[in-house]
């Protein structure tokens, strides 16, 4: 059974999210933030960790940075709501980061479904 790690600050979001992986046969773990998803990552490794991008404490752009640098194995899924530095979309600088898909918030939990399900099919 497959790993899933949902780091998001919106207990709203985890919640859905963790029903729906939970109902498809996924081990779900939660963290409202980067930091205390890294952390979390380091005792209990997740086969793919889904990570919001605009949170508290660490934003996701950090966590997606932290991640490829000590953990290049696990395979990465952005998800926000909205914003933009400039002409740069947050969900396209996570792709250029190492996420292997993007949702923009609210996202179809089937196209969340198949995402997790394609992520976890691809080997580097």
């Amino acid at each position: 059974m497959a790993r899933i790690l949902v780091i998001d600050d919106s207990m709203l979001t985890r919640h859905m999210l963790r029903q729906v992986l939970e109902r498809a046969g996924y081990e779900v773990l939660e963290a409202s933030d980067g930091r205390v998803g890294i952390q979390i990552h380091r005792t209990t490794p997740a086969d793919i960790v889904i990570t919001d991008i605009l949170m508290p404490e660490q934003e996701g752009l950090e966590t997606i940075r932290e991640l490829q640098r000590d953990c290049p194995e696990v395979k990465i899924i952005a998800i926000s709501g909205g914003g933009q530095i400039g002409d740069y979309n947050f969900l396209t600088i996570a792709q250029r980061l190492g996420a292997r898909r993007a949702f923009q918030k609210p996202f179809v939990l089937q196209d969340m479904l198949n995402a997790v399900h394609e992520v976890l099919q691809t080997h580097d």
